[in-house]
């Protein structure tokens, strides 16, 4: 990205503010003809909640048309003015198109929005540009505005001690639900269930969540020892809570289970750690869910909820363990990722992973530093491997833009799924000749690598729900120096009592298996958690659904009062707020059916 500087006095402040006029002016009447002229041929329209209530790409003039006409005059936009508190308008470089980009706030019939431009900038006609990306989002439910900054409470009632009661002995009270049922049960207190729990509090939902772990944050710090953030903490920010400026730029596991715990106890967020689902049933009759806990001291404690929402880690939680030949034959220890912590109680051993993503990698240079006799790799597919420098940070790199991480939030929620992978190609070209001499030397050694199925690299991965990417934290200059051996799956025959058994027949001796070989669709962890119904009726989460909208996340599905909540710290940091404006207005009865709502619903349930 590239900030233009002009020579002309028609800066993008004076471009935007002329444009707005003209684009407020129509949406508040409803002028669906004059907003469609406003709109480039190709051009393209996303929506979170403000005027579908739902998550909607819409692209062309005519499908951009139509929606708008069947939702403008049932949402009624009005006060539409420029954006306080956000970035101001500006000009700048994105995918080859200079464009003016710029917010603005507006009010519907439910409450109030944000929306994000970017317009196409034509020096000679610069006062008329036309749009190219619009963003609409729905920011807060009228009467349900989160009490912040300048709307925080007094606390009075403890600060000129009115009552006999405390502000830990209220705290308390709430958390323990002694007299009442939460209105909403979320289940994981990972990154991705407090985030939707802190915005639940402050718009006034009474929300439970528990955690099967002794511990808040013990889900990153049971993970194993070396592992830290591939991303930049400048981009992980929490909401309400950023880190620390003297916090290092990559984060360990440990200090993130930390933070959860100072996150959920400084948002009064009411956690039950070392606590159990055991079953879950709908009432359709009563439109609740009736659920059975098991506490931590043993007992068990029934639970009717409005709303239950399962927060299960990134993408799943259930390790997939595959069928490799002959592993039952093995001697030696074997292992999924997910159980292995350290590699010191391997020094002087012999050991093989299985996979070569993330995890693979950060397990084979975890017991190669530890001192194990023999690491190998066993590769069954090419493996798209960046560096973490230059490489990787390029799809981060904007977080480094703007102060504000909610403002860089929108910009990225503006790119639909055609542009991304445009971006992601261009991207990929980029990685493979900054990260050339790396990629020789790893096939060199024998390691296969490509740039996913159509080039788009491993955040497309990522995003599709597919393995098998590496960010480079040193595993493969381990591998090119032949520290870390590699061995091709095709020329492997079956595992036998003391190792690997090659083609050749030779045999590889190991003592230990680790199986990094990923783990099952979210929907196998519902199952676990509430039976085959409702995860059939659910469905396959993650990855692009038709529409090209993550699969059952973040948005009502198919079960009736049933939310699925992940993604990673941005991704669940954005979509927080969104899945909580969803759960709110349902209980507030303002969120319609599925059969009620403006658009013909492509996908999901409807929540009562």
């Amino acid at each position: 990205m590239n900030v233009i500087e002009t020579d002309t006095t028609i800066g993008a402040d004076a471009i935007f503010a002329n444009w707005l006029q003209t684009f407020g002016s129509a949406m508040e009447k409803a002028a669906v003809r004059t907003l469609v002229q406003c709109f480039d041929l190709q051009s393209y329209w996303r929506d979170y909640l403000a005027f579908t209530w739902e998550h909607r790409t819409f692209s062309g003039l005519q499908e951009i048309g139509q929606a708008m006409t069947l939702t403008l005059g049932r949402f009624k936009p009005s006060r539409i003015r420029p954006s306080q508190g956000r970035a101001a308008p500006r000009m700048v470089r994105r995918s080859a198109k200079t464009v003016v980009e710029g917010f603005f706030d507006f009010d519907t019939t439910v409450g109030h929005g944000t929306a994000f431009v970017r317009l196409l900038h034509n020096p000679s006609d610069p006062m008329n540009p036309r749009i190219w990306m619009f963003l609409t989002t729905l920011q807060e439910l009228h009467g349900s505005e989160e009490p912040v900054r300048m709307r925080r409470p007094s606390g009075d009632e403890y600060a000129k001690n009115t009552a006999p009661n405390n502000w830990l002995d209220d705290r308390m009270v709430r958390r323990a639900f002694a007299d009442r049922d939460p209105e909403v049960l979320v289940i994981g207190a990972g990154h991705a269930g407090l985030m939707l729990a802190a915005h639940l509090g402050l718009m006034g939902v009474d929300t439970l969540v528990v955690e099967k772990t002794p511990r808040i944050g013990d889900v990153w710090r049971d993970r194993y020892h070396s592992l830290t953030l591939h991303n930049e903490s400048m981009a992980n920010h929490m909401p309400f809570m950023p880190f620390p400026d003297t916090w290092p730029v990559w984060l360990s596991k440990d200090r993130m289970g930390g933070w959860l715990e100072t996150y959920a106890d400084s948002l009064d967020i009411n956690v039950w750690t070392g606590t159990e689902l055991l079953s879950a049933q709908f009432d359709a009759a009563n439109c609740r869910w009736d659920t059975l806990l098991r506490l931590s001291d043993g007992a068990e404690r029934a639970i009717r909820c409005k709303h239950l929402v399962t927060a299960l880690g990134v993408s799943g939680s259930i390790p997939h363990i595959p069928d490799i030949a002959g592993i039952k034959d093995f001697k030696g220890e074997v292992k999924h990722s997910a159980h292995y912590t350290r590699g010191k109680a391997y020094a002087g051993k012999r050991a093989i992973v299985i996979g070569t993503g993330n995890s693979a990698h950060d397990v084979a240079q975890d017991l190669y530093v530890n001192g194990a006799a023999y690491v190998a790799m066993y590769q069954r597919n090419p493996t798209c491997v960046v560096s973490l420098e230059p490489s990787a940070t390029m799809v981060y790199k904007i977080y480094r833009e703007l102060p504000s991480v909610d403002d860089i939030d929108l910009l990225t929620a503006a790119i639909p799924y055609p542009v991304l992978e445009d971006t992601y190609k261009f991207m990929s070209k980029r990685h493979a000749e900054l990260d050339a001499p790396m990629i020789a030397a790893l096939n060199k050694a024998g390691f296969e690598t490509y740039y996913g199925r159509d080039d788009t690299g491993f955040h497309m991965m990522y995003l599709r729900g597919q393995g098998g990417y590496y960010i480079n934290v040193g595993c493969s200059e381990l591998i090119s120096n032949g520290d870390v051996k590699v061995i091709q799956a095709r020329d492997a025959e079956r595992f036998v009592e003391g190792g690997l058994m090659m083609k050749d027949g030779t045999v590889i001796g190991c003592d230990l298996v680790v199986l990094a070989t990923g783990f099952k669709n979210m929907q196998e962890g519902i199952r676990r958690l509430v039976g085959d119904e409702v995860a059939d009726r659910v469905g396959s989460i993650w990855g692009f659904d038709e529409d090209n909208q993550m699969r059952n996340m973040w948005r009502q599905t198919a079960q009736d009062n049933f939310w699925v909540m992940g993604g990673a710290l941005i991704d669940a940091r954005l979509h927080s707020r969104f899945l909580a404006l969803e759960i709110k207005a349902s209980l507030t009865g303002i969120l319609p059916d599925r059969s009620a709502l403006p658009l013909v619903p492509r996908s999901g349930g409807q929540s009562c």
